[in-house]
Formats: C-alpha cells, sequence, structure tokens
C-alpha cells in the first residue's frame, strides 16, 4: 500500500484500523493538505478520508475473496454543487473511474478482461448543516460522504491506494493531475 504514487497535494500516512472485522487489518489516513506535514485521523481540512484493508486468508462468502478494502471520504463543498441532484451519481462516477471499473463493478478496459474489483458497493451523501448557538464554524457547511467498499481481485494494492487518492482530489476540487491552475493576475503598477 505504500508504494502507491501519490499527488504531492495529499498526504498519506497509517492510522489505527478497526479491530475484529477480519482476522487481520491494516488502514491509512489521507488528506488533502498542500501546506503541512501531518496525517491526522480527523480533519479540520476541506476533504479527508480513511482506506481500511481487512484480510481474512479463509475468505468471507459476502467479500468474494480475501482482501476487502473500505473506504471513506468527507469533502467540504460549495452549496450549489450539495445541492445539485446528480451529485451522488458523479461521486460514484469518480471511484468507478478510478478503480477501472462500471457502476457495477465489471472491467471497463477490453484490454484487461476481468475486473480489478468485485463486490462494490457503497453510498454517497450530500448534506447541509445549519449550526445554531455558540457551536464554532461557519453558519451553514455543505458535505460531500462517499462509503464504499470492494473486493480486490489482484495483490496490488497499490493501485486501490491510487484510485482511493484519485477519489479524494476528485472530492476536494483538485484539478486533474497534470494540470496546474492558473494563479490570480498580478497588478502591474
Amino acid at each position: 500500500m505504500h508504494a502507491a504514487r501519490i499527488r504531492s497535494e495529499i498526504e498519506v500516512g497509517s492510522i489505527r484500523p478497526p479491530q475484529r472485522l477480519a482476522p487481520y487489518s491494516y488502514a491509512v489516513g489521507a488528506e488533502v493538505r498542500p501546506d503541512t506535514d501531518e496525517v491526522p485521523t480527523d480533519s479540520d481540512g476541506t476533504a479527508f478520508g480513511r482506506l481500511i484493508l481487512l484480510y481474512d486468508p479463509d475468505g468471507q462468502d459476502a467479500w468474494n475473496g480475501t482482501l476487502r478494502l473500505v473506504a471513506y471520504i468527507q469533502a467540504e463543498v460549495e452549496a450549489a454543487l450539495a445541492a445539485d441532484p446528480l451529485l451522488p451519481d458523479v461521486a460514484w462516477s469518480w471511484l468507478v473511474d478510478a478503480l477501472g471499473t462500471d457502476a457495477q463493478g465489471e472491467s471497463v478496459d477490453a484490454a484487461r478482461p476481468g475486473s480489478p474489483v468485485t463486490a462494490l458497493g457503497g453510498t454517497v451523501t450530500a448534506t447541509t448543516s445549519v449550526r445554531f448557538g455558540d457551536i464554532a464554524g461557519p453558519p451553514r457547511a455543505h458535505q460531500l460522504e462517499l462509503r464504499a467498499s470492494w473486493t480486490a481481485t489482484e495483490p496490488d494494492l497499490a493501485t486501490h491506494v491510487e484510485a482511493f487518492c484519485d477519489v479524494l482530489a476528485s472530492a476536494a476540487g483538485l484539478p486533474p493531475s497534470g494540470v496546474t491552475r492558473l494563479g490570480a493576475p498580478s497588478s502591474v503598477g
């Protein structure tokens, strides 16, 4: 998992995995934080997530395999985006595109028959929170949450971490890799 190639805007580090879900587990936390070296398990940043690897050498019927990945991503979004009824569909498409599958987990690469994942499922939620009284933070906050799990059909876990970070980057509104945002024009006086 640590062999994954991650964009410089995303910090990734090991976090404590949940216990008792599988005989073996491992987890990484990721956050879009361009100006810090810290990788927290919770966040005050605009986008963060967790990717948990569960391994059961005997397999589990519901997993359809021995390696299960569980992803959670939360990102702040603009009010207009949170209200868009297509946001959940678009966010789910970020995941299936990053994994190289369609919405049902089938491979979309004709050169690679079979899918890198099976048993893909999850939810996407867009919320608006309104704060009242003595609660700190903005009066209104809009968030996107993506929860998903899938079974890896190949032992190369770096590709799954890379896909997870691609989805996190999309949720955070980062431009595609290799694209540079143009800064505000400077005034010449």
